[in-house]
């Protein structure tokens, strides 16, 4: 993305470190009036808000971080610079994505690892290397086609073998075998795509998850840990599947623990550590890989008034309504892109988001004088 940006010359058009507080609907004048952190004012007749989805970190939210003596870090909001664990004791609150992909190199620098887990999660190995020349020769010789098959698949993820029958009309062998070559090929939309109705028979899922939590058992050593990794609150699909490289490997180090805040949970940060109902934790650094306040946060972070000065926030007080998550009645010529209630992050987000760029285009370029609606 950043190469498309210096390519196509589009940093002329963008104005970095601003910070937008809010854009209201000016009704007489039928324009969004915009301010900027820094005082300035802009209006436009229509507002998009490209504010991203998950781009607002959660708010650090634990009783004693006052206490705490050691240094707080958020996966939110990483040091450009790096970070230094070398010889440190490291707790790591949250195993979503951010703690996933985090855990591991963590893992390799700091002295030892206390792993806070609530809720395991799905997660399939990423597989993330270099490429080879002739793989970028592949994808760059077909590339209007590989663009073309991503545009028209339902998640932007192109599905080169559509099943054709029931993960219930195989046996548990050939199951198991055309699970683990989608788990060796690191594709979620191939291993949810598996067969037709896994995520649409609940009977048929028990079979991916079953799949899954025999693949955990076989990577981690310690059964007891293992038990613990296991996803069972929810089916195969149902939430964000995440991808990590080594995250199941990593508890079979000597120097990394993990502990079920289900069973204990967290009470607070003591002066030297993170306390829960079982036991004290010492360490030198916590690690809050707490996630994002996804798809409202940016966005209910500025005042944004439509009609009659309706605040956003107060329209959305019960959660977000929208249409296909491009716009929300009551505020007119307002666009959001990749929206709550639109595919967004459960779909390929780059693909997601040129549609609605060029939806939203062909929508105003007619309008430019309609009156709003």
């Amino acid at each position: 993305m950043e190469h498309v940006a210096e390519r196509f010359d589009l940093l002329r058009d963008i104005r970095f470190g601003t910070r937008v507080v809010s854009a209201h609907f000016q009704e007489d004048a039928e324009v969004w009036r915009v301010r900027t952190e820094n005082g300035t004012e802009l209006t436009g007749r229509y507002c998009v808000m490209a504010t991203g989805s998950l781009s607002v970190g959660k708010d650090l939210e634990s009783a004693g971080l006052e206490d705490f003596e050691g240094d707080c870090y958020r996966t939110s909001r990483w040091p450009h610079e790096g970070v230094d664990f070398t010889g440190k004791r490291v707790a790591i609150i949250g195993t979503g994505s951010s703690g996933v992909q985090s855990i591991p190199a963590i893992a390799e620098q700091a002295a030892h690892v206390t792993v806070l887990q609530r809720t395991p999660g799905f997660t399939l190995p990423a597989y993330n290397r270099p490429l080879t020349d002739e793989e970028r020769r592949a994808v760059k010789a077909d590339y209007a086609a590989l663009r073309h098959a991503s545009r028209t698949s339902p998640l932007g993820i192109p599905v080169t073998e559509p099943p054709t029958r029931s993960a219930l009309e195989d046996g548990p062998e050939d199951r198991t075998a055309r699970y683990q070559e989608r788990w060796d090929d690191g594709a979620i939309s191939r291993l949810s795509g598996a067969y037709t109705d896994i995520v649409t028979d609940m009977d048929a899922n028990a079979t991916v998850v079953e799949f899954i939590h025999s693949k955990i058992r076989e990577i981690v050593k310690d059964p007891a840990t293992a038990e613990k990794l296991l996803p069972r609150a929810f089916p195969f699909g149902a939430r964000r599947t995440c991808f990590d490289t080594g995250y199941y490997a990593a508890f079979n180090r000597d120097n990394v623990e993990l502990v079920d805040v289900s069973a204990t949970p967290i009470t607070r940060l003591t002066a030297k550590g993170v306390a829960t109902t079982d036991a004290e934790y010492p360490v030198d650094a916590v690690v809050f890989a707490t996630g994002f306040d996804a798809m409202t946060g940016a966005l209910l972070a500025m005042d944004i008034r439509g009609r009659g000065g309706l605040p956003l926030g107060e329209k959305w007080a019960a959660g977000p309504r929208t249409y296909l998550g491009l716009g929300t009645a009551g505020f007119p010529n307002m666009f959001l892109m990749a929206g709550p209630g639109s595919p967004s992050v459960l779909s390929n987000m780059v693909a997601s988001i040129e549609q609605h760029v060029e939806w939203i285009g062909d929508c105003t370029a007619p309008c430019a004088t309609a009156t709003p609606r």
